[in-house]
């Protein structure tokens, strides 16, 4: 049997270096982009944000994937968890085919339309062009990775990870200090580095796993519909949410004319990702167990193994962004020498502690209920408040009382904070329990 269940150590250790890699990509990026001028810095946050928005149909498939891969696999049927994942292959990749062209030809139109800042225009529709262009890649490697993940292969795509983010930081420096290539360079860099990602965690999907030669399978119809029973409201969340980014952002263009305020959200995300990255890793990995415990009908393993990720990924947390928010002078040397925009760093950093026990919170639950099949209820969660909190928020205390960006990250808190106790009490309430995908063997 191929699958080899581990315990959340096990589990979060390769995942949490793994996220933090990803992270540490992005951050070399703004350093490395730091050094052109703070412009090129505010247009590659503002252009990944719309990757993000205009890719979240990928999530359809890979997070509903997720849940039925494990919990057949916990069920005693890895040939089905193989199926799900050919499945979710072909479809990502012809949604990925459709999008790429979208993206790289569409770029001007999308950030016109947005309201980009004019000082962030044309680098951001670079940016947009080339790493959108190849969104395709953002589909097909969390398939590939997962599959690894859900049959307890940890490390393999955090080897993948390592060499791809190596290769990434080498040719980084090449287009930039080399070539002088500025935000195209860093574009390139991207995708290359991401070819190689997929092409590792490809093979050792196929060396590792050999689910394929189990005899379990089921309709492709039937797989399909169980991914998207789970997929479809975890995409609706994620639209929700992006959409919400997109409102935040496009407040934050009008609040200066030269993009302080969300250059300064860019420095800020770039930081506290690596709290971030604690708080999606035990997610990720207490929703593989989740899957694991909900297929073998464990469900009070399933029980206390979140409420632990949960307690470790706010204490961990707290810890970080303390830590951040005391040391932002220092830490934002390395990105920027602007007094104004050193303070401002500062504040949204000291507001982001709060803000981060709320979002992990959010992962740990959010990611436990959709696994086990209750996908509906985060969607509700967020329809209600990221808009009212984070979009209302941010006009109200941003906008209208003059905050700016101190004031969308109040909102932005908000909505959070709320969404974390909702979350909770669904959890608590045991509902999920009722929401299997699948039957033990």
């Amino acid at each position: 049997m191929e699958q080899r269940r581990k315990n959340l150590t096990q589990l979060f250790i390769p995942i949490c270096l793994e996220t933090l890699l990803y992270m540490l990509s992005g951050m070399v990026d703004t350093l490395m982009l730091s050094s052109v001028n703070d412009q090129a810095v505010g247009a590659v946050g503002t252009a990944n944000t719309y990757i993000g928005i205009f890719i979240i149909m990928f999530s359809v498939i890979s997070s509903g994937m997720v849940a039925v891969m494990t919990q057949n696999i916990g069920a005693g049927r890895p040939g089905v968890a193989y199926q799900a994942r050919q499945l979710g292959l072909v479809f990502n990749a012809a949604l990925g085919v459709i999008m790429s062209l979208f993206l790289s030809l569409g770029a001007g139109t999308i950030l016109s339309g947005v309201g980009v800042a004019d000082a962030l225009m044309q680098p951001a529709k670079t940016y947009l062009q080339i790493v959108g262009g190849f969104c395709i890649l953002n589909a097909l490697i969390p398939i590939c990775s997962s599959y690894l993940r859900a049959f307890g292969f940890s490390k393999e795509p955090l080897y993948a990870s390592i060499i791809g983010n190596v290769i990434n930081f080498c040719l980084n420096a090449f287009f930039l200090f080399v070539l002088h290539k500025g935000v195209a360079g860093v574009a390139t860099a991207t995708v290359i580095s991401r070819i190689i990602n997929l092409v590792i965690v490809v093979l050792l999907g196929a060396v590792l796993v050999k689910a394929k030669q189990h005899p379990e399978r089921e309709s492709n119809r039937a797989v399909m519909g169980q991914i998207i029973r789970i997929g479809l409201p975890s995409a609706c969340e994620t639209a929700i949410y992006n959409v919400s980014m997109t409102l935040v952002i496009r407040f934050l263009n009008q609040m200066d004319a030269q993009g302080l305020n969300v250059t300064a959200r860019s420095y800020t995300m770039q930081i506290t990702n690596f709290s971030y990255c604690v708080g999606a890793a035990l997610a990720q990995a207490n929703a593989i167990m989740t899957g694991w415990h909900i297929g073998a009908k464990e469900y009070d393993a399933c029980d206390r193994g979140t409420k632990k990720a949960a307690v470790i990924g706010v204490i961990v947390a707290v810890i970080l962004e303390t830590v951040f928010t005391l040391c932002s002078g220092w830490i934002m040397q390395l990105f920027s020498k602007d007094p104004q925009m050193v303070s401002l760093v500062g504040k949204l950093l000291a507001i982001d502690i709060v803000l981060e026990i709320g979002r992990v919170t959010n992962l740990v639950y959010g990611q436990a209920l959709k696994t086990s099949g209750d996908a509906v209820f985060p969607v509700v969660m967020g329809a209600c408040f990221m808009i009212l909190c984070s979009v209302g928020g941010t006009y109200l205390f941003g906008i209208r009382l003059g905050l700016l960006a101190v004031g969308a990250y109040i909102g932005m808190t908000g909505d959070e904070c709320v969404r974390a106790v909702g979350m909770y009490l669904r959890w608590k309430s045991g509902k999920w329990k009722e929401k299997g995908l699948v039957k033990s063997r």
